[in-house]
């Protein structure tokens, strides 16, 4: 087995990696939902979204990575890495749009007390 045939099996494990986390995101963020209607526990569908987009952006990265193993390894040629270029971009701002929605600000913005929005909570 040749080094391309490993980074295209790499690749192909990453990108089956990406979609299994979006689909078990989808199957347990549906199945969460239904738990919290049926106990009428709280509200539905803002948990539901944010717990399906945090899991679409977990994907979105590993399919991202996936490409950049691809197209960095295998083919690095100028149209290859163009293609990579105009995916990647696509995914970040899909990414961006996804955390815009889930968190109501930007990656970069901080929460409200001064804290990033992605830093680590301790609880005390």
């Amino acid at each position: 087995m040749d080094f391309t045939a490993i980074i295209e099996i790499v690749g192909m494990v990453l990108d089956a990696a990406g979609v299994v986390v979006i689909v078990i995101g989808v199957v347990a963020a549906t199945w969460s939902a239904l738990l919290v209607l049926v106990r009428r526990s709280g509200p539905v569908y803002a948990p539901f979204r944010r717990f399906l987009g945090r899991s679409i952006l977990v994907g979105l990265e590993i399919l991202v990575a996936a490409d950049i193993i691809r197209t960095v390894a295998i083919t690095p040629t100028l149209e290859s890495v163009a293609v990579l270029a105009a995916i990647v971009l696509i995914r970040t701002v899909l990414s961006f749009s996804l955390e815009l929605e889930i968190t109501g600000r930007w990656p970069w913005q901080k929460a409200a007390g001064g804290v990033a929005a992605d830093a680590p909570i301790h609880e005390q």
